[in-house]
């Protein structure tokens, strides 16, 4: 106690150095390997999520409880002069409850640019310190009592307020209430349904009875929601696509004739407007400068080494490629991977151990929370771009240090993204790196959305809010976005680096980068960078914000939800009911707009969501043509859920929309 009150005194005058407390603990390691403590981040499976445990008997008693609840809150709105209900909310509830379309059993032109797989699974750690360790003049008694049986957590995060909230640039409105009762009133009757089918109906799948004594190899809530959930909506997924996903793209059509269970092709493809791919740059290409450069380098190196780098070496392009990101982003060294979603998850337990603290956003894409269970550290989770949330809880592992013994953390690392894929937000970077340099912690930016699509060079965002990069400690980013190739990066310190390649999982093990891959971002670096001479690089920044900028603006007028930062190229649309998802994408399907839906559990039950990205590729026709089509069809469904005041002044395109 007496050295947790010297290093919180010391914390509160400004003068605490995290390396005067980096010693280890022997005996917290000991016990550690004795088996006597254990890291705690198992993720809820998905039934645990949503609170059902009972299966068929729990979804048909919320299906009864939230009906009336239901009635009785539409009859006090009519009684009492309340706001009314849209009929067209309703009448479109009422079309989409048993995710029911014209268009089923016909062809389909439903985008799967990419299969919808961003799981993001909270990894949140209820760790509480020893309860003699507990100082009440920072936790009542009440509380204390909750924390000692570990009901709650000793560092909760910040809720938010209840109508929505803006910070800064971002907006995240929510859901009416009416709208959020359908939802789950709409979720559960498709789930009551789902069991009356599986009750009476002999499923079109092979059964296999679990064997005795083996515990079961398989979910058996999530073999239900694939079955008599997700199958309602499948033929919104997984389309072949036969073109490069540019700003168009030419799917197969297909028809299904058993609801889901099966499909057919019919032999014709139809091309779509493509509002689905990560595409931010337009460099998906077959055509043009780079291209050309791709077919050249595999004429002189092959297409792959088949060896990892550090047995058969790497390409000479390899090489070049690392000094170029590194020279791009202002860093002293960089190295490639042939993956970008195995950039974090193998080099992440390469960074942080058992004894050390992450931070981590809530918001975070799966990589990274994969990466950190594999690192066995222990994970504490802020709400998403609260950075008051994060710096309590950085002040809090500073002066109460490792549950149990107290010990200082070995290292403390905040772990977030620049543009997060599933909100369109911008993280906070000033403030973070104000957090990061207060109390003495490193910082993990994974930029694999930003790099390319944020900043008026292109280079994410530090280039956004004009941060040094020095300030950061790792920067991460994928090539498969704005670059339009494959693969990701680390950046830092040669120190770093240097060490990365020679304990990375992924720099050990892995075969070195394919040639073409490695020219196919070399080619689109130089243009972004403006090393080939030209102003492309420049123009297709500009246009990309632009695009964003409008698109996102003529989304409010319509009046639909949307979340994140109104320069960030991903526009989540906030329909909420899980039938809507599929009707959406259906009739934007039907008019050859190509788009991806994402529902629980890729999102929260209440925050279903049809994604858009948008592309430098784009133009301000095609862009005006897919608007004209989503008001109408947010008319039709019942989607223009905002209830914030809409400026309607006629949105000009033009360079006043270029970032700031």
């Amino acid at each position: 106690m007496a050295e947790n009150g010297v290093i919180k005194s010391r914390l509160l005058n400004g003068k605490h150095d995290m390396n005067e407390i980096n010693g280890k603990n022997s005996d917290f390691s000991n016990h550690v390997k004795n088996g006597k403590f254990r890291h705690e981040s198992n993720s809820p499976s998905m039934g645990k999520q949503l609170g059902i445990k009972g299966g068929f008997w729990t979804a048909t008693i919320c299906y009864l409880v939230l009906f009336p609840l239901l009635f009785l809150r539409l009859l006090k709105r009519l009684l009492f002069g309340e706001r009314s209900i849209r009929d067209t909310s309703l009448q479109a509830y009422l079309l989409t409850l048993y995710g029911l379309s014209p268009h089923l059993n016909h062809i389909d032109r439903a985008d799967s640019a990419m299969t919808v797989q961003h799981l993001r699974v909270d990894c949140h750690v209820v760790s509480t310190a020893n309860p003699l360790a507990i100082n009440s003049t920072f936790i009542d008694q009440s509380r204390y009592i909750f924390i000692q049986q570990g009901v709650v957590s000793i560092n909760p995060p910040v809720k938010k307020k209840p109508q929505g909230f803006t910070r800064g640039k971002e907006s995240f409105e929510n859901a009416p209430f009416c709208t959020a009762a359908l939802t789950y009133l709409g979720f559960y009757h498709l789930m009551f349904l789902g069991y009356i089918n599986m009750l009476f109906f002999t499923p079109k799948v092979a059964r296999e009875q679990n064997r005795e004594g083996y515990v079961p190899l398989y979910n058996r809530f999530e073999n239900f929601y694939m079955r008599y959930v997700y199958r309602r909506v499948r033929d919104c997924w997984n389309k072949p696509i036969c073109s490069v996903p540019g700003a168009e793209v030419v799917l197969k059509d297909r028809i299904t004739k058993d609801y889901g269970w099966t499909f057919e092709y019919t032999g014709t493809e139809t091309c779509c407007l493509n509002l689905g791919s990560y595409n931010y740059m337009g460099f998906a290409e077959n055509t043009g400068p780079c291209a050309e450069a791709a077919i050249e380098a595999i004429k002189k190196y092959g297409l792959a080494y088949c060896s990892p780098v550090r047995e058969m070496g790497c390409n000479p392009l390899q090489m070049e490629l690392e000094k170029s990101i590194a020279r791009f982003l202002g860093v002293e060294d960089a190295i490639v991977f042939g993956m970008g979603f195995a950039t974090n998850t193998l080099n992440l337990p390469s960074l942080v151990t058992k004894e050390c603290l992450v931070l981590s956003d809530e918001k975070n894409h799966a990589s990274l929370i994969l990466g950190l269970r594999l690192s066995g550290a222990t994970v504490r989770v802020f709400e998403h771009n609260n950075m008051k949330a994060l710096e309590e809880l950085a002040r809090d592992a500073i002066v109460y240090g490792q549950p149990h013994t107290h010990r200082p953390w070995d290292k403390i690392f905040i772990v977030a993204e620049g543009v997060f894929s599933m909100e369109g937000s911008i993280v906070h970077l000033p403030e973070m790196i104000a957090i990061k340099k207060k109390y003495k912690l490193y910082l993990y930016l994974d930029e694999a959305h930003s790099v390319g699509a944020l900043g008026p060079n292109g280079r994410g965002a530090l280039d956004y809010y004009g941060c040094d990069p020095k300030d950061i400690d790792i920067l991460m980013g994928t090539f498969t976005k704005s670059f339009g190739s494959a693969g990701g990066y680390l950046s830092g310190t040669k120190k770093l680096i240097d060490y990365l390649r020679v304990t990375s999982h992924a720099s050990c093990y892995a075969s070195a980068m394919s040639p073409p891959v490695a020219q196919q971002i070399l080619s689109s670096l130089r243009i972004i960078s403006g090393e080939d001479g030209s102003l492309e690089g420049e123009r297709r920044i500009q246009r990309l914000a632009r695009n964003t900028r409008y698109f996102r603006r003529r989304l409010k007028q319509i009046g639909v939800i949307t979340f994140g930062n109104e320069h960030s190229p991903v526009v989540p649309m906030l329909v909420y009911m899980f039938s809507k998802i599929g009707a959406v994408v259906r009739t934007l399907s039907a008019r050859k707009i190509a788009t991806v839906g994402v529902g629980f559990p890729a999102t929260p039950l209440m925050q279903g969501r049809i994604r858009f990205c948008l592309s430098a590729a784009h133009t301000k026709e095609q862009l005006d043509y897919a608007l004209d089509v989503i008001e109408e069809r947010a008319i039709t469904l019942g989607l223009r859920y905002s209830q914030l005041p809409r400026d309607m002044t006629p949105i000009e395109y033009g360079a006043e929309d270029e970032i700031d």
